[in-house]
């Protein structure tokens, strides 16, 4: 009585229902002799559609792809598991989440989500009316299989639901539990799966299956990294992670998880990735997976010679190829000449092209004109941003005549407090560094270097003192607090609960030791105060990409007028 599986996770596009029927099809005639092929959580539709559900197209364009996977079930032995939007004829809102099964063409289950998230990135409870309290089992190969779907069996680490699902599989007499999911990845959420998929099966003595999807949607990257779980042995099985992929695996009641006929008993460790070269990972999955998905091939970056563009510039190179990602400098009366030599040496590692485009004269032409209309000079922070404006018009100006997309440069740092210019240096249609403090900035760009085993990003670059270069010796430091202060103090204000509990803890501690010093008090209100003021840029910034427990953007949902 042996199961035989294959777990497939796939990078889906949202709404593209024919390239996802055919990304399956592949994945089904790859997976050799099987008894049940898993696919993620709405693999049909790609996560998340949101309001792409109310579209009439929408109905139409999943019907069809359905027909198609109903037509590949008849042609193979096995039975294809996966996601999709169903219908809900009866009160409440329009659909369910839903996991279908079919074989031999035809559909042999249907389960709808019972636990829908409404929190951080999550609102399936604006589009799905959730689904009734009834475990889905069915047996396949001899074996009683149980299905959920994702939060379904986060019950443990939410701590939000009455309902325990999974323990309903296990009173219901399912040998295995099989969870479907379209998990986002942040820092430490591999590990924070493995802990509570063990957990959850060592409490039901329930063996597991998670089966995750892959690539980047809009601000989310999803790692993939699917797994099989033993409970007496924890994880035995995983995919790669941030890479498509597809394992066969054998499941036998009584011998557990097998691969090739041979049991698994070691269990499989998680990769160690200290933090840098988890973002490192993950920003280059999610540029490449965005980037692609709206049809785009190559990026442009403004070159400050600091070290947020030239991180952004490195980053991009590595995703994209040199030839991709174009540079452009842009100098100023108030430039340093490190910022256009830097930039070159920088650019000259990468081996991308770097366009220099001198402002002053547009900058006197603005200054000379707003004078004659206003009858007054132009001066002090309008002069600074219209610099940062200037630059951000000829990006722009670049990237529509000559198509890359531009990047945003700005770390969560100047986002959250609002130190960044609106439609100057807060221009472009995505920003890869967006969820990094600034401190963190620093230590992935010497992690780049480590990766590279060279000096790429030059140390003049990271240790350069930072400064927006609008004004003669500007410097951040003239205008917030040390980054070292700043970062603890908006972990503490903006992630909180979402930080990992040695963050929590450590933010938790600073703010409280600066809250006794002088003048410690005066600069975390202020701080606050910055990040409730800037709300407005925010709202009109490009897509980050997320990174840690919480980022600006879906998960940050905050009103502009209020106090």
């Amino acid at each position: 009585m042996t199961l035989r599986l294959s777990l497939v996770q796939l990078d889906y596009t949202v709404g593209d229902f024919d390239g996802n029927a055919q990304l399956m099809a592949q994945a089904v005639a790859a997976a050799g002799p099987a008894d049940l092929i898993v696919f993620s959580e709405l693999s049909l539709s790609g996560y998340y559609p949101a309001d792409k559900l109310d579209l009439p197209a929408f109905r139409a364009g999943q019907a069809r792809a359905l027909e198609q996977l109903i037509s590949l079930s008849e042609q193979t032995g096995a039975a294809l598991a996966f996601g999709m939007a169903t219908p809900n004829d009866g009160a409440g809102k329009a659909w369910f989440n839903s996991l279908v099964v079919l074989q031999g063409g035809q559909e042999i289950l249907r389960y709808h989500k019972q636990l829908l998230p409404d929190y951080d990135v999550f609102n399936e409870q604006r589009h799905f009316e959730p689904g009734p309290r009834h475990p889905a089992v069915i047996e396949l190969a001899g074996v009683r299989v149980g299905f959920l779907i994702c939060e379904d069996v986060w019950h443990d680490a939410a701590g939000l639901y009455a309902q325990d699902p999974a323990a309903d599989l296990a009173q219901a007499g399912a040998q295995l539990m099989v969870s479907i999911n379209a998990s986002p990845s942040s820092v430490g959420k591999q590990a924070q799966r493995d802990a509570l998929f063990a957990s959850v099966s060592r409490r039901l003595k329930l063996p597991l299956v998670f089966v995750n999807q892959v690539g980047g949607n809009d601000s989310l990257v999803f790692d993939g990294a699917s797994l099989a779980v033993d409970p007496a042995l924890g994880v035995v099985a995983r995919l790669p992670g941030f890479e498509t992929a597809q394992q066969s695996l054998e499941f036998d009641p009584a011998r557990g998880f097998g691969q090739a006929g041979a049991a698994l008993t070691a269990a499989a460790a998680a990769p160690a990735l200290n933090d840098s070269r988890f973002y490192y990972q993950q920003i280059l999955l999610g540029l490449r997976s965005y980037l692609r998905k709206i049809g785009g091939r190559s990026v442009v970056v403004g070159s400050s010679g600091g070290i947020d563009s030239a991180l952004t510039l490195a980053l991009a190179r590595d995703a994209l190829g040199a030839e991709n990602v174009h540079a452009v400098t842009m100098p100023s009366r108030v430039s340093t000449a490190g910022s256009v030599s830097d930039s070159a040496i920088l650019c000259r590692n990468l081996g991308i092209a770097l366009h220099e485009f001198p402002i002053a004269p547009l900058v006197d032409a603005y200054g000379t004109g707003f004078a004659a209309a206003f009858d007054c000079d132009l001066s002090g922070l309008a002069l600074e941003n219209l610099q940062s404006r200037v630059r951000g018009t000829i990006l722009m100006a670049f990237s529509n005549r000559n198509g890359p997309m531009l990047l945003t440069t700005g770390n969560k740092s100047e986002v959250a407090v609002g130190y960044c210019t609106l439609y100057g240096d807060t221009n472009g249609g995505l920003n890869l560094i967006g969820d990094l403090y600034k401190t963190e900035v620093f230590e992935l760009a010497r992690e780049f270097n480590r990766i590279h085993g060279a000096e790429v990003i030059p140390e003049a670059i990271i240790v350069k003192e930072p400064s927006a270069e609008l004004a003669e010796g500007q410097r951040d430091s003239d205008s917030l607090p040390p980054y070292p202060v700043l970062d603890e103090i908006l972990k503490w204000h903006i992630e909180g609960a979402a930080l990992r509990p040695e963050e929590a803890a450590v933010a938790a501690a600073f703010v409280e030791q600066l809250m006794q010093e002088a003048g410690g008090p005066e600069t975390v209100a202020r701080v606050q105060q910055l990040v409730a003021r800037s709300e407005f840029k925010r709202r009109q910034a490009p897509p980050i990409i997320k990174l840690r427990g919480r980022a600006f953007g879906a998960g940050w949902q905050m009103p502009i007028a209020a106090r």
